[in-house]
């Protein structure tokens, strides 16, 4: 049952990066969307834990890294939208 799993995550991961690509391919949504940066988020971890039941160490770094610039991009949004409007002078 635990090899279903991770390699239930390993396609769902592959399906969630694509589509995403596609939707940001075809325009209707941007890269800096929260949505866009959850796809890939949610889609590399699931490529991590595959890779690691593997031990498939290069796809595995690769989406760690994958992860963290998902990560970093919705910190960016988050914090884009706390900040007061600026206002012109």
């Amino acid at each position: 049952m635990t090899e279903i799993l991770i390699e239930a995550a390993g396609w769902l991961g592959g399906g969630l990066i694509l589509l995403g690509y596609m939707l940001v391919s075809s325009g209707r949504l941007q890269g800096k969307s929260v949505t866009f940066q959850m796809l890939n988020l949610i889609g590399s971890l699931g490529f991590v834990i595959n890779a690691a039941w593997h031990g498939a160490i290069p796809p595995m770094a690769l989406n760690v890294i994958w992860c963290a610039i998902a990560l970093y991009t919705l910190a960016q949004i988050k914090w884009a939208r706390t900040l007061p409007p600026q206002q012109d002078g």
